[in-house]
């Protein structure tokens, strides 16, 4: 894209660079409200969960809380000294290409089918559901290897959680078998 092409589409312009300073000044807002959130979280922690030594559990929650309440700072006074990102320029992308609500609509629906039927069903069963219903959602087309790669996938992670980590993920209809 030349000089000429971005300042038609408002990057490079007055108005292209005050929009984005306003998104970019919206980002810094949302790590400071989730820095926040962060470290209100673990100051609201109860005293049994902190007993657990000198450091205790809050010491995690509060570094990250407080690493984002200072990205969002060293953010926001970046962009108010003028400093703005690059424009994207994805290698095999098109940016002006919509947005396909379609495969969007799909990965949401998929993950909410997911969290309905992994009790009732089991991980292994609505894990390979999720990973199948994905790999449709995002254009794959070869069914069938997608439901054997899915299915591996699902009990590599249920016995990966339950050996490696020691979690036991819902067995479901499958108890007994797993």
């Amino acid at each position: 894209m030349t000089a000429n092409e971005r300042e038609d589409e408002g990057v490079g312009t007055a108005a292209g660079k005050e929009a984005g300073g306003r998104a970019e000044l919206l980002v810094s807002a949302l790590l400071a409200v989730l820095g926040a959130v962060v470290v209100v979280d673990a100051a609201t922690m109860g005293t049994a969960a902190t007993a657990a030594g000198p450091i205790g559990p809050q010491a995690v929650p509060y570094g990250v809380g407080g690493g984002l309440l200072v990205c969002a700072l060293v953010h926001a006074i970046d962009v108010l000294r003028g400093g703005r990102g690059e424009a994207e320029g994805g290698e095999d992308i098109d940016l002006t290409a919509p947005l396909d609500w379609r495969a969007v609509l799909l990965v949401i629906a998929f993950f909410l089918a997911n969290a309905v039927l992994i009790e009732p069903l089991g991980w292994v069963i609505s894990g390979a559901l999720l990973f199948w219903g994905i790999a449709y959602a995002l254009g794959s087309r070869t069914w069938l290897r997608d439901a054997v790669v899915s299915v591996v996938l699902s009990v590599g992670s249920f016995y990966a959680f339950a050996f490696g980590l020691g979690i036991t993920l819902p067995p479901g209809v499958l108890e007994g078998i797993l």
